[in-house]
C-alpha cells in the first residue's frame, strides 16, 4: 500500500482500499510475472532478532548445495545448469508434474488467470522445492506450496 503498513501488526495502515488497489495496478501482470517469488516478510520484533536461533547460513547453504548436485545430475550434458535457465519446453521436460500436479495447476489457471509465463514460474520454483526434497517428480504438494511464494498472484484473485 503507498503508506507502506498494510498487514504490519504494530503499525495502523491509512489507506483506503481504492488506494490500494490503484497502488497495486501501478505494477503490472507482465512485470510481476517476470519474479519468481513474492513474499510478505513480516517486521522481526527486537527481542527475536536479538535471541537470534533459527537456521544457520551454513545448513542453509549445505540443503541448497545438495539440492543443486541432486538437480546438476538431471541436467548432466545439457547447457541447463539450474532450473531458473529452463526453457518453457525443457521445463515441461524436467517438471513434468504428476497427474495431482497437473489437475492443480489446470486449477490455478482457471482461478487465478495466470499467464504461461506465471505458470512456467510456479513450474520451475516447484522443480526446486522438489529438489530440496530430492524427489524426481514434481507433486502437487510441491506446486502447491511454490504458488504459496507468489502472494500478489493469490490477491489477484480478491
Amino acid at each position: 500500500c503507498p503508506c507502506g503498513y498494510l498487514g504490519d501488526s504494530t503499525h495502523h495502515c491509512s489507506c483506503t482500499p481504492q488506494a490500494i488497489q490503484r497502488y497495486r495496478r501501478r505494477v503490472s501482470g507482465p512485470l510481476l510475472d517476470r519474479i519468481d517469488l513474492h513474499v510478505e516478510v513480516p517486521a522481526v520484533p527486537y527481542r527475536e532478532m536479538r535471541a537470534g536461533g533459527g537456521e544457520s547460513s551454513a545448513a542453509v547453504r549445505a540443503r541448497v548445495e545438495k539440492a543443486r548436485r541432486f538437480a546438476g545430475r538431471r541436467f548432466h550434458g545439457t547447457s541447463v545448469d539450474t532450473n531458473a535457465q529452463l526453457t518453457s519446453r525443457q521445463t515441461w521436460q524436467y517438471a513434468e508434474p504428476d497427474a495431482d500436479g497437473h489437475r492443480l495447476l489446470e486449477t490455478l489457471h482457471d482461478r487465478l488467470g495466470l499467464s504461461a509465463r506465471g505458470l512456467m514460474r510456479i513450474l520451475k520454483v516447484a522443480r526446486t522445492i522438489a529438489d530440496l526434497e530430492q524427489s524426481e517428480r514434481v507433486r502437487a504438494a510441491h506446486i502447491a506450496e511454490a504458488v504459496q511464494y507468489r502472494s500478489l498472484d493469490r490477491l489477484s484473485m480478491n
